[in-house]
């Protein structure tokens, strides 16, 4: 997938979060760990959300044992550095053409 092609895939995402009452807090956060996409919160709870897109194939499924664990370890950094005190989630965003599927909370 191109450059190009992510960013449009999170403007969508970032378009949706928000549409359903989320306050983005920050986007494309690096460490030496990974890549955040969109941090958003709702409600108090944190959502670290991992945009995934694509077609011919299920996206979600490119969040594998390996990425996740690369998600789970940037998560930690980011709380640690920021300070977070409050709940927070990691979340798969699915961008398939103008249609979003928000899976919260995902785990192993």
């Amino acid at each position: 997938m191109s450059r190009a092609t992510g960013d449009t895939a999170e403007a969508a995402a970032v378009s949706f979060l928000v549409s359903r009452g989320c306050r983005i807090v920050a986007r494309n956060i690096y460490c030496r760990f990974g890549e955040i996409d969109i941090i958003a919160e709702k409600e108090g709870v944190l959502h670290f959300v991992e945009v995934k897109s694509g077609r011919g194939f299920e996206p979600i499924y490119n969040i594998t044992p390996a990425k996740l664990s690369k998600l789970l370890r940037t998560i930690e950094w980011y709380v640690q550095k920021n300070g977070v005190d409050m709940p927070y989630q990691l979340d798969a965003l699915v961008v398939r053409g103008s249609e979003c599927d928000w899976i919260e909370n995902v785990t192993v």
